[in-house]
């Protein structure tokens, strides 16, 4: 049998070379071998947004993400926005979340940051509206909604 070549890629700026086969998801990597379990398993079929990550900067749901469709590619998760090793400064759509108090129970919220902080790198005078709008396929039972939006639009500033 032919041994197959690891798929690369990176990860939080960090070079990685898969061993998985090529069809694993991208999650089962990340929170399995990485170690990296900010991103949730959700609904498993890419619905809910609970497994969220930036792919080359575009939010993507990594529960439905193979390996291969993801080779070459820089892979961010809510663990490396700060941008510094040991995540020591939140980003400021973290910090907003904080000083909301929008994140209850935390299932959903990492795929909230990543999914924010793709519309607000897009358009940075994003309106409550297109918050709403970009955030419409994330499922959150909390109750949180009305202060998750607030802290987004108010984390425009920030960024």
């Amino acid at each position: 049998m032919t041994e197959l070549a690891p798929t690369e890629l990176i990860v939080n700026g960090a070079p990685v070379a898969a061993a998985a086969g090529p069809d694993t998801p991208l999650l089962t990597l990340l929170r399995d071998e990485l170690g990296l379990v900010g991103s949730r398993f959700g609904c498993g079929q890419g619905l809910c947004g609970a497994c969220v990550v930036l792919v080359d900067g575009a939010p993507m749901p990594s529960c439905q993400t193979p390996l291969w469709q993801v080779s070459g590619q820089e892979v961010t998760t809510v663990e490396g926005l700060s941008g510094t090793p040991t995540g020591a400064a939140p980003h400021p759509v973290q910090q907003a979340l904080l000083d909301h108090q929008a994140a209850q129970c935390g299932f959903c919220i990492s795929g909230i940051v990543m999914r924010a902080v793709a519309l607000l790198r897009e358009r940075p005078d994003a309106s409550e509206d297109d918050v709403v709008e970009a955030l419409d396929t994330h499922l959150c039972r909390c109750g949180a909604h009305g202060r998750i939006v607030a802290a987004i639009v108010a984390a425009r500033e920030a960024v």
